[in-house]
């Protein structure tokens, strides 16, 4: 795939997921998510690309990162959702328990603007 214009992002998706992840876990995690979690929720075809993101707060516990998945159409999103949301999302929660709280959120990119050059 080539590389995307910033017309070219509006009318796509994002399927943000944000996980506070325990400090004691937290390096365990991370590669995990890099080495093993993120390729395979990539494999299932559905999305076309991932950026993995430290949330910039100061926490009481943990540490926090977002996820954004882009997609194209709602049918991605929710063929996903469907046949490997649960087995991937089950297979995070037998690893790591209650060491992480994860929230998930769609969003709609609706306009993508960059400075006048």
């Amino acid at each position: 795939m080539g590389q995307l214009g910033k017309h070219d992002l509006v009318g796509m998706y994002l399927y943000n997921v944000t996980v506070n992840v325990d400090s004691d876990i937290q390096d365990n995690w991370l590669q995990w998510m890099k080495d093993t979690h993120i390729p395979d929720v990539l494999a299932t075809g559905q999305f076309l690309d991932c950026q993995l993101t430290r949330v910039m707060l100061d926490e009481e516990s943990g540490v926090t990162y977002a996820m954004q998945y882009r997609f194209a159409s709602m049918a991605d999103y929710q063929l996903y959702q469907e046949i490997y949301a649960p087995d991937l999302q089950r297979a995070t929660q037998t690893k790591y328990g209650d060491k992480l709280v994860a929230f998930r959120t769609l969003l709609e990119i609706i306009d993508t603007q960059s400075p006048q050059l």
